[in-house]
């Protein structure tokens, strides 16, 4: 149970630690957003790499504005599909039964003939993994992959 949580924390490390020492390196007022990312999961790197902007924003606040809950399994499936993460420019407060935490990154995981899920960290890293209930189809035609 715990190795699941380990998998899953370790993904979600990779696709954030490129832009850890890029975030210090830019003079302070000129720093811009963190970029959107496509990670296949299969493949085990990121195949896509787009500007962060006010779209996707939108993609992301509305798919933690329809978080139904906690998910029931420990972990995503770390064996298909692809995981997006988008970064927000602002935090983003997240409540639902038993949980209200604010997140500055959201991890989408998406798995043909699955429900997506979603993935966020609280502000001491803690993870969450989360149903929701909104349509992620505009989402996938804009970043195109799969």
């Amino acid at each position: 149970m715990k190795a699941k949580i380990l998998i899953l924390f370790s993904l979600a490390v990779c696709l954030l630690l490129p832009y850890s020492a890029a975030a210090h390196a830019g003079s302070e007022g000129t720093e811009q957003p963190k970029p959107v990312q496509a990670f296949d999961v299969e493949a085990g790197k990121v195949v896509k790499t787009v500007p962060n902007s006010k779209e996707y924003q939108a993609f992301a606040k509305s798919w933690l504005d329809s978080v139904t809950g906690l998910a029931p399994q420990i972990s995503a499936n770390e064996k298909c599909g692809y995981v997006y993460r988008i970064p927000l420019m602002e935090p983003v407060s997240v409540k639902t039964t038993g949980l209200a935490v604010q997140t500055s990154d959201v991890f989408l995981f998406y798995c043909p003939n699955k429900p997506p899920l979603l993935l966020i960290f609280d502000e001491n890293r803690k993870p969450y993994l989360l149903l929701f209930k909104a349509d992620i189809g505009p989402f996938l035609k804009t970043i195109a992959i799969p």
